[in-house]
């Protein structure tokens, strides 16, 4: 039976190594340096919320350590770990360069290394595989095969999971590429695209995510210019999708979170930047999705203003911490910005989230709102939708910074709404 290490057991190692167990044809290994994920493993759920993994859990065993000895002479590694960007917007390839070491010091020759980790173009080539022949001593397309195939992992999408999402790999020779695609194709039941080199791998990811931010950045941007006009944004978006070609529908919001958008950028910013080209347009767009919790709080500002009550000492509730609906990810989430920017004005701040309890002020949403003066909606979990508003009369003002709520059944209350673009 062939090994497989995962390094780096979070949201996008943990589903992996189960998919690859539930085969029965391999022995898995984790590999993490975190006590609280190994604790959290070892008890046989996941160190983060996901109840459809947990439900996997209860059927299949994933071995985890920090102990390299149990990690030595494996048929594939699989590199997992976060790729963060730096206070000041750098890229921080300290994780990956770090579990490539581990690698290389417990590698046997012919093994396959395959970083999912997202990275900028020309990482594999210029990073990693010179750590691993510099700690190994094996040589990449010879002794081992080094590959890049980039997660899509998509927290909390029930539709979508490592299970059927399509995959694209590339490697150092083709003949790699080809058994690395023999290995996904094992437990994946989905396309799995050989590209021609571990470059053109690499680019996918980044262009992909990128392409996001950089719609997100357009109806962000729209949104400002629409509420300067009085044009319901939103509504404008759903109407113009109604035509069949040629648009895809984005939705402005309290900004972008999440491990890949508002990270991945930064990647290919300093990677093109070191190649002689400068990516003005990508960074205006992280400008614009990075200004959207300082805008926000303004509208929070101008709405309470438009009642004459100033932010200071008002019980303002902000309601979702993680980046996206029915998650409890914290990854890159703009209610954290949104909550500092609070604390300086001297709001009276009432927090919380159902699936962050542990960051919660509040037991309940009933409870904080009972309470609560002006609501600022950071993320759109399902509860905040069917909230009758009218059993909390001392709410004044709401903030929908995700769009989500009955503006018309809010204004008929009496209550001050303002929607981001609407």
């Amino acid at each position: 039976m062939k090994k497989v290490v995962v390094l780096g057991l979070g949201y996008v190692g943990l589903p992996l190594a189960v998919a690859i167990k539930e085969t029965g044809k391999y022995d898995v290994v984790g590999f993490d340096i975190s006590d609280r994920v190994l604790k959290a493993i070892d008890s046989g759920k996941p160190p983060f919320s996901d109840p459809e993994l947990e439900e996997r859990m209860k059927e299949t065993k994933v071995q985890a350590t920090k102990d390299e000895s149990k990690i030595k002479n494996a048929d594939f590694y699989i590199v997992c770990v976060p790729t963060p960007v730096t206070d000041l917007f750098e890229p921080d390839l300290g994780p990956v360069k770090s579990a490539s070491a581990t690698i290389a010091r417990n590698m046997k020759t012919g093994a396959k290394v395959i970083v999912e980790s997202t990275i900028n173009p020309g990482v594999c080539e210029e990073e990693v595989i010179p750590v691993i022949e510099e700690v190994s001593g094996l040589k990449a397309g010879k002794d081992f095969d080094l590959a890049h195939c980039p997660e899509r992992i998509n927290p909390g999408d029930p539709r979508w999971s490592v299970y059927n999402i399509p995959r694209n790999i590339g490697a150092t020779t083709k003949s790699g590429a080809e058994e690395i695609a023999k290995f996904y194709r094992t437990f994946i039941k989905a396309q799995v695209n050989v590209v021609s080199s571990l470059k053109v791998a690499e680019s996918t990811k980044i262009i992909e995510n990128t392409f996001r931010d950089i719609n997100i950045a357009y109806v962000n941007e729209l949104a400002k210019s629409f509420d300067k006009m009085g044009i319901d944004l939103v509504e404008t978006i759903e109407a113009a999708s109604n035509k069949p070609f040629a648009f895809m529908a984005h939705y402005p919001g309290a900004g972008v979170g999440g491990h890949c958008i508002p990270v991945d950028p930064y990647y290919l910013i300093k990677r093109a930047k070191q190649s002689g080209f400068d990516h003005q347009f990508l960074k205006y767009a992280r400008e614009v999705n990075n200004s959207m919790p300082n805008y926000t709080v303004d509208l929070l500002q101008d709405g309470l203003n438009a009642i004459s009550m100033p932010v200071k000492g008002a019980k303002v509730m902000v309601y979702g911490l993680s980046y996206k609906a029915n998650v409890g990810d914290l990854r890159e989430s703009p209610a954290l910005k949104i909550l500092k920017l609070l604390e300086e004005l001297g709001a009276d701040i009432i927090k919380f989230d159902p699936y962050l309890l542990d960051m919660s002020n509040v037991e309940s949403l009933e409870k904080g709102l009972k309470s609560a003066e002006a609501l600022l909606v950071a993320t759109n979990h399902n509860e905040i939708k069917k909230v009758d508003f009218s059993k909390y009369p001392k709410l004044k003002a709401i903030i929908d910074g995700r769009n989500c709520l009955d503006s018309e059944k809010i204004h008929q209350l009496g209550i001050y709404y303002k929607g981001i673009g609407r």
